[in-house]
């Protein structure tokens, strides 16, 4: 689907996005079964607004998205809606999360938006290796602390 219109009534439309949001306190806690839940929690909640999710990416403290969404639906909408139901659906399968995010607040507050435009296969590229790029950079920043004991 690279650059092929959707229809609606009476429009023709090509409204894509990348997307990027983190859980509170930018915490690592997507991994191992919580990526495998958070996953499928997103991907059910993108169909049920009839959003198709083109790519995703769940790193250990943040979400990489590219969303096709249909213009009756502001893209604020779609992030409020995403967040808020994700978040019930997150705590509701695994209750011992709300000892680390009280009030049942997963995600954090915002998220980066962008428009893909016709460079959507570079996007795509950038969202499957955001991991190595991760690694990579977690390698470059090793630092190395001075003993404070010592003159």
């Amino acid at each position: 689907m690279a650059n092929q219109t959707n229809n609606l009534a009476h429009t023709k439309w090509l409204c894509k996005y990348h997307i990027v949001f983190t859980p509170k306190y930018r915490r690592k806690v997507i991994y191992n079964q919580y990526r495998v839940d958070i996953g499928k929690i997103l991907k059910t909640l993108c169909q049920y607004r009839g959003v198709e999710l083109i790519e995703g990416h769940l790193m250990p403290d943040h979400v990489h998205m590219l969303v096709s969404i249909p213009p009756k639906i502001s893209v604020a909408s779609f992030m409020g809606y995403l967040k808020g139901k994700s978040a019930l659906e997150i705590f509701d399968k695994h209750a011992s999360l709300k000892y680390k995010y009280g009030n049942r607040h997963f995600w954090a507050e915002g998220y980066y938006v962008t428009t893909v435009g016709l460079n959507e296969a570079t996007i795509r590229k950038y969202i499957k290796e955001q991991n190595k790029h991760d690694i990579a950079l977690d390698k470059l920043s090793v630092k190395e602390y001075a003993d404070p004991f010592r003159n």
